[in-house]
C-alpha cells in the first residue's frame, strides 16, 4: 500500500475540508502518498489531481464547502467514463480509494471497486443525514444549526407583524432536518416526505394554534408531497382568510458556513479512521457513528437501505403546540 486516491463528491457540506485534511495527514503519517481528484468523478476521468503535502492542508479545517471541488457526474456512470477513470487511477498507481460523499457517490465507488478491484472506503458527507447506519453525516450538525438560527430571525418579524411563516428547508427524500430543526426552533407545523401532507387539516391546525399568538411557524420539507413553502401556502391561503401569511425558502445557505465543532470533529476522526482501515485490509464498507463509537458496514447495505427520521418525534412536536383546555 503506497497511494490512496481522495475525492469530494455529491452535494457539498460542512466538514468535508476537516476530513480531507484527516486523511491527507494520517495518510502521510503512515509513509502513504495521499493523491486528490478534483471536481469527484470528473476529476478522476479528467485526470485532475493534487499529490498532497501537509501544507496543502493546512487551515482548512475550518473551512466550509471543500477544496478539492465536487460534481455530480453523469459521464461517470457510463462504461467509458469508469474505464477512462481506471486508466488514469492505474496511472498514477493508485492502491486504494477513498470517497467523501452521499449514497450517489457510493454507488459509483462500488461499481469501480468491482470493475478496477480496488480496495474501496465510504466517508457519509451529506447534510440531508439520509445515509443508513450512521447516526449522523459530516454537515448535517452545521446544516441544522444554520436552519435554526435562519428560523430563530425569521420568528422575530414573523411576531412583530403577526404573520404565519412557511420555511422551506432542504431535504428532497428525508425530512431529517425538517423534522428535526422543527422541534429545536419551536416551530408549530412541520411537513416532511415521510407523511402526507393534508392541506385542510394543515389550515384547521393552524387557526386553532393561531389563537392568542402573535405568529406561527411551519417548516417545510422541499421534497414534501403538498409542495415547496410557496405551494404549500398558496393552498392554505383560501382556508385562512384574514391571515397574513408569508413564505421563505432557505435555499444553499444551508450548505455553507463554517463547519460545527460537532461537524469538525465527526470528519477528523472518519478520516483518519478511513486510512487506519485501509492499511488493515478492509475494503467496500462505509464509516458510521453510533453515539461516540465509529462503525462500520458494507457499502452496499448503506446504499441499498434508505433511512426514514424518527416519525414519533411528530407526535411530540403535537403534543407541544396543543393548547390549554
Amino acid at each position: 500500500m503506497k497511494k490512496i486516491a481522495l475525492i469530494t463528491s455529491g452535494g457539498d457540506a460542512p466538514g468535508m475540508n476537516a476530513c480531507v485534511r484527516a486523511i491527507v495527514k494520517t495518510a502521510l503519517h503512515y509513509g502513504l502518498t495521499p493523491i486528490g481528484f478534483y471536481d469527484g468523478y470528473d476529476g478522476l476521468m479528467n485526470n485532475n489531481t493534487i499529490y498532497f503535502k501537509y501544507a496543502d492542508v493546512d487551515n482548512i479545517i475550518h473551512r466550509g464547502g471543500t477544496v478539492l471541488g465536487t460534481a455530480r457526474s453523469e459521464e461517470f456512470k457510463t462504461k467509458e467514463g469508469r474505464q477512462q477513470a481506471i486508466k488514469n487511477l492505474k496511472s498514477h498507481g493508485v492502491d486504494a480509494f477513498i470517497c467523501i460523499g452521499g449514497d450517489g457517490t457510493f454507488t459509483g465507488a462500488n461499481i469501480l471497486s468491482a470493475e478496477m478491484d480496488i480496495p474501496v472506503i465510504g466517508i457519509p458527507g451529506t447534510i440531508d443525514n439520509d445515509i443508513y447506519g450512521t447516526d449522523h453525516t459530516i454537515g448535517y450538525d452545521t446544516a441544522l444549526n444554520t436552519v435554526i438560527e435562519a428560523v430563530d430571525k425569521i420568528r422575530d418579524t414573523a411576531g412583530s407583524h403577526h404573520r404565519i411563516f412557511f420555511v422551506e428547508v432542504m431535504g428532497r427524500a428525508a425530512g431529517f432536518i425538517a423534522l428535526n430543526s422543527a422541534i429545536a426552533s419551536g416551530a408549530e407545523n412541520v411537513l416532511i416526505p415521510e407523511e402526507l401532507t393534508d392541506i385542510e387539516k394543515l389550515a384547521s391546525d393552524l387557526k386553532e394554534q393561531n389563537k392568542g399568538k402573535r405568529s406561527s411557524m411551519v417548516i417545510v420539507a422541499e421534497g414534501d408531497d403538498g409542495g415547496g413553502a410557496k405551494e404549500i401556502m398558496e393552498k392554505v391561503a383560501p382556508y385562512l382568510e384574514g391571515y397574513t401569511l408569508r413564505h421563505s425558502v432557505l435555499g444553499h445557505i444551508q450548505r455553507g458556513g463554517n463547519p460545527s465543532a460537532f461537524d469538525r470533529m465527526l470528519a477528523t476522526r472518519m478520516g483518519s479512521y478511513a486510512v487506519d482501515l485501509i492499511l488493515k485490509d478492509e475494503s467496500n464498507i462505509m464509516i458510521g457513528s453510533k453515539g461516540d463509537d465509529l462503525v462500520t458496514l458494507p457499502l452496499e447495505k448503506a446504499i441499498r437501505i434508505h433511512p426514514s427520521p424518527d416519525l414519533s418525534k411528530l407526535e411530540m412536536l403535537k403534543k407541544l403546540r396543543t393548547q390549554e383546555l
